[in-house]
């Protein structure tokens, strides 16, 4: 029962949950208000009613995504002072900077163009209001860095120095920490993650009603149009997650080591990539695998005769780094540096092979729908069933970010052990944990539900006006 109530493992939990959750919408809020802006584009280039329609009903859903992920955001921010109070006040100088330029300059300069593009369709002219939605775009994607920076920090601790006297970590170079190597490569991961998933759901919605035999010429292109999106969006995944593989190699090698269950230092050859391993219990040894050579020393140095060093070396290396007498402040309390090696093991291959999956649907889906011609009902199935894909590839993504950065909270500086709130009893974290739970399940069915409407209905009928895109000077004048 005490284990079951242990503040650590339910704090972790909690902020699991919350975190996952609020992620659900974070990169469909990214990636949809690109891909509008750009339906809103082509509509202002064109004068074609068909791409001012897509726009209207995905920017539908945009909002709707969006007022939930804000919702839910909110619940972070609380759950460092409740949980995480020893953190908080540990790295607070440097942590909150960037969550400060979050909130003060990215949040409110996205909210005040999205409610500009909002109100403004019949009362703006039709190029200043395009502006609106490319600056909303501008607003979620600078938010998003300003958010990556200070996780960055936790995974490469920069621009800072520890004030012994008053135990805490204190900033001192704001642009390291914004230029974080870390941050740099992180932020077009997430981005390009963002915009897989935000195809593939207008793949989705369009393949709903081509299978119906709804709106043909809209839905023909949404499904095109979200299609190539997943496409470049997966190599742009690609491209940058090498990028990034590297930099974790250099400031976390022990991630990468995990991430292959790397016991023993490999190079070349030998640092090869498993797709698949069995293993003993203990995952200290190998069993059965499929290899591919040198992919790993590729992944980790970007050449084909690199050096991966192992999770036996790096755990001797780190003992006598952070547990010798002068450093106890990083030690964990059982001494081991490695996090769990199953979970960051295939973590980084669902993470690798969903994305890569929903990628090859949408391919198939360009080849098949080349030509207008009736296709079977299953073709439909398979495209909606893949929306969600790209979305659990990233949200696995941030389990092997977040786990594979264990034992520490903040790395090589603080424990997570050493980051939780003191005194606060288990019970009371399990009861915020059960609160949250069925609320966020709650507000999963309102949010499901709304964007389920929307896609069934379609895009809307265009008004002579509307279609026009100039202000309405009959109900300007009114207003005014």
């Amino acid at each position: 029962m005490n284990e079951f109530f242990d503040p650590l493992s339910l704090a972790r939990w909690q902020f699991g949950l919350t975190t996952l959750y609020h992620f659900i919408f974070v990169p469909l809020t990214i990636g949809l208000s690109l891909l509008v802006a750009i339906l809103q584009t082509v509509w202002v280039r064109t004068g074609k009613t068909k791409y001012l329609r897509l726009t209207r009903l995905f920017g539908k859903i945009f909002l709707i995504n969006f007022a939930m992920g804000v919702v839910t955001g909110i619940v972070q921010e609380f759950q460092f002072g409740m949980n995480w109070s020893n953190y908080s006040r540990f790295v607070g100088d440097i942590f909150g900077a960037p969550l400060a330029m979050e909130g003060l300059i990215a949040f409110f300069f996205e909210a005040t163009f999205i409610g500009l593009w909002i109100f403004g369709w019949d009362k703006l002219p039709k190029k200043i209001h395009l502006l609106t939605i490319w600056f909303t775009w501008i607003g979620t994607v600078l938010s998003a860095y300003f958010i990556l920076a200070a996780n960055a920090f936790m995974q490469n601790p920069v621009g800072y120095e520890l004030n012994p006297e008053k135990g805490r970590a204190e900033l001192t170079d704001i642009v390291a920490v914004l230029l974080n190597p870390v941050a740099l490569t992180q932020f077009p991961h997430t981005i390009f993650a963002a915009i897989m998933f935000a195809g593939t759901v207008i793949v989705a919605v369009a393949a709903y009603h081509l299978k119906r035999r709804q709106f043909v010429d809209e839905m023909r292109t949404a499904l095109r149009f979200g299609a190539w999106t997943n496409i470049l969006g997966f190599l742009g995944v690609g491209l940058t997650g090498h990028s990034l593989g590297m930099v974790m190699t250099q400031t976390q090698p022990m991630k990468m080591a995990a991430a292959e269950a790397l016991y023993n230092t490999a190079s070349g050859k030998d640092a090869s990539f498993s797709i698949f391993s069995l293993g003993t219990p203990d995952g200290a040894h190998e069993i059965f695998s499929v290899r591919v050579p040198y992919i790993l020393s590729f992944l980790s140095n970007g050449t084909f005769d690199g050096t991966v060093e192992g999770i036996r070396d790096l755990q001797a290396e780190y003992t006598a780094q952070y547990c010798g007498a002068d450093a106890m402040l990083t030690c964990p309390t059982d001494g081991q540096f490695a996090p769990i090696i199953w979970v960051t093991y295939w973590s980084f291959r669902w993470m690798i092979g969903l994305g890569a999956f929903a990628a090859l649907v949408s391919a198939v889906g360009l080849w098949i729908t080349r030509k207008d011609k009736e296709l079977p009902k299953w073709v439909w199935k398979v495209a909606i069933w893949t929306a969600p894909i790209p979305m659990l590839a990233s949200l696995v993504g941030w389990v092997f970010t977040e786990m594979g950065r264990q034992p520490w909270i903040v790395f090589g500086v603080m424990t997570t052990e050493q980051g939780v709130s003191p005194g606060v009893p288990g019970w009371a974290v399990a009861v915020s944990l059960a609160v949250f739970t069925l609320v966020y399940g709650a507000l999963a069915v309102v949010e499901f539900k709304l964007i389920k409407k929307a896609a069934i209905e379609g895009p809307a009928e265009i008004t002579h006006d509307e279609e026009s895109g100039e202000p309405d000077h009959d109900k300007l004048a009114t207003v005014y």
